[in-house]
């Protein structure tokens, strides 16, 4: 993994004199050092922020890969484990971020495409009016009829249904015909005792 790590530093470098990585150099030797010594604690400080330990696997190779790139030396940064463990956890936070914003933006793609699929046209909405009035109206229909049948007046009616009193009768009278057609073509006509 290490190999990898430096492999892929040395890639975008033209000049293979430095990029030794076979060959015995004591800057090689400290990252080497200080990369078994932490690469472990590294992945998983990220994997506590991830939640993946394949994705704090990756971070951790970048966090290593930026400590490999220090135009300085490893022993000049005072604290290497603590250099190691903030630069993996701002990593670590970027990662979310980005993934975050990848998700509100994906989301945000997804009901404009949503949207524009399902653009009612002018025929459609009216009809989907139509629909809803109806459903209402039998609704309303219905609560007539169990309020009544539960032995409320007609004023009660109207204030519970938000109705005028004039119209409970006829509305009643109606409720009742619907009823009562729907209930014979499901079950016909009973003959009366």
């Amino acid at each position: 993994m290490l190999q990898n790590v430096i492999e892929e530093v040395c890639a975008p470098r033209l000049n293979a004199s430095k990029c030794n990585v076979t060959g015995k150099n004591p800057t090689r030797e400290r990252f080497e050092q200080v990369f078994l010594a932490n690469y472990t604690r590294v992945v998983s400080v990220l994997r506590r922020i991830v939640g993946d330990h394949a994705r704090a696997e990756d971070l951790a190779n970048e966090v290593f890969l930026r400590l490999y790139r220090q135009p300085m030396p490893t022993d000049a940064i005072e604290n290497v484990p603590g250099w190691l463990y903030r630069t993996a956890t701002n990593l670590g936070i970027d990662a979310l971020r980005a993934s975050a914003r990848r998700y509100r933006y994906e989301k945000a793609a997804a009901r404009t495409e949503i949207k524009e699929s399902f653009a009612e046209s002018a025929l459609d909405q009216s009809l989907r009016l139509e629909t809803q009035e109806r459903v209402r109206a039998v609704l309303v229909q219905a609560q007539l009829l169990l309020l009544r049948m539960s032995g409320h007046s007609y004023k009660e009616l109207a204030e519970m249904l938000d109705l005028e009193i004039g119209t409970i009768g006829t509305r009643l009278v109606r409720a009742e015909a619907a009823f009562e057609e729907r209930y014979v073509e499901l079950y016909g006509r009973e003959e009366k005792l």
